[in-house]
């Protein structure tokens, strides 16, 4: 069965009456070499004209993967944590960079793992930090950018642009993977609900519509459903009032 799209259409009608735009991206998390999978995400991105922000981690980043992303400059490189590696204690959730650490060890990796991709991609990277499954301890955040960075980014609505002196906070919006549930698509009607609302929201000013709109995909698990969806999400927004956006900062 195909999505209705009416209720996200009518939305969007509303967006063009009231001539509003919605800044666009793409975030797309875990890459660590040129694979089949990421050859899928670039046509995509180059079918859409929507840059993807690719969160790459630094520990398992390959020379592949550089030489991949420089002949396909619509990847733009940032930094997915060290190595995606849980230090949360049993029971709790998943997070590299919570509070499990002392926090010159969290910072270390966070240096380490700019340094790392600086030197695989050059100018070509944002100073963009991704921690991984989308946890960061508060209390990091205050020294990111003394450590190099200019933006964090993590998932759903910010509550404020920047949450430390130097950083600026561009979060994802919607994952459409069903990570609890065999990973396939969850049910597009739940997720063309979840865009209409997010977006009604900020039509009535009850949410940032200056914070990019951010679409989270994850190359290397997608199936066929979850990417034919995001393709046909992305055309409809762009087809107004959406427009492209990317972190234009680099690496100096």
């Amino acid at each position: 069965m195909k999505p209705d799209w009416n209720e996200l259409d009518t939305e969007l009608s509303h967006w063009r009456a009231a001539r509003m735009t919605l800044p666009l991206w793409w975030r797309d998390d875990d890459a660590t070499s040129h694979s089949t999978e990421l050859e899928r995400l670039a046509k995509a991105s180059a079918r859409l004209e929507l840059p993807v922000h690719l969160a790459v981690i630094p520990q398992g980043a390959t020379a592949d993967l550089a030489r991949y992303v420089s002949a396909h400059p619509q990847l733009l490189p940032v930094v997915h944590g060290w190595a995606h590696q849980n230090h949360a204690p049993a029971g709790e959730k998943k997070a590299e960079f919570g509070a499990h650490r002392p926090l010159d060890d969290l910072l270390d990796d966070a240096e380490r793992g700019l340094a790392a991709l600086e030197d695989l991609f050059g100018s070509a990277l944002r100073p963009m930090f991704v921690p991984p499954w989308n946890r960061i301890t508060p209390q990091m955040l205050t020294w990111l950018a003394g450590a190099g960075y200019s933006a964090i980014s993590t998932f759903t609505p910010r509550k404020q642009a920047k949450p430390a002196p130097g950083l600026l906070r561009v979060n994802t919006h919607l994952d459409p993977i069903d990570w609890k549930g065999g990973r396939g698509l969850l049910p597009p009607q739940q997720l063309i609900a979840q865009v209409t609302r997010q977006l009604r929201d900020r039509r009535l000013g009850e949410a940032d519509n200056d914070e990019p709109y951010g679409l989270l995909t994850h190359h290397l698990v997608q199936d066929r459903a979850t990417w034919d969806f995001t393709i046909a999400l992305a055309e409809r927004l762009l087809a107004g009032p959406a427009e492209a956006w990317t972190f234009d900062e680099r690496i100096s």
